[in-house]
């Protein structure tokens, strides 16, 4: 399994940005696509974005889409999510998260995944 620890979250104005940052350890980060899932209080997970493995191929929940975007440095073992146009309903815990497959293209299922971060709380007031 994948160590993963998130950073970058805080608290910012509707319409701000923000880039949060998936650190991993393990030799073998490269190999695995990575997600991104959100939750907010009260409210159940929610997929946000997923990275395959090689950084070529990437997609995002319809509520992000042209918003947000993922992408990875191998090298420095680092997945990030870019946040623009921030919204008050982007308001939740932010998870990274890495693909139980290796060489897999992702998925919107966090099933999926079976190694997590512990979250970076994101707030965006109105």
């Amino acid at each position: 399994q994948v160590q993963l620890v998130e950073s970058g979250g805080g608290l910012v104005q509707a319409g701000d940005s923000l880039r949060l940052s998936c650190a991993a350890s393990g030799r073998f980060f490269s190999r695995y696509a990575m997600g991104w899932f959100r939750q907010a209080p009260g409210k159940e997970r929610e997929f946000v974005g997923a990275i395959d493995w090689s950084g070529g191929s990437r997609y995002y929940a319809d509520s992000v889409k042209g918003r947000f975007t993922i992408s990875r440095d191998n090298a420095k073992n680092t997945v990030y999510l870019q946040m623009n146009s921030l919204k008050p309903e982007d308001t939740a815990v932010y998870y990274c998260a890495a693909h139980h497959s290796e060489f897999s293209s992702g998925s919107a299922y966090g099933d999926d995944y079976d190694s997590w971060g512990q979250g970076t709380q994101v707030t965006v007031s109105s």
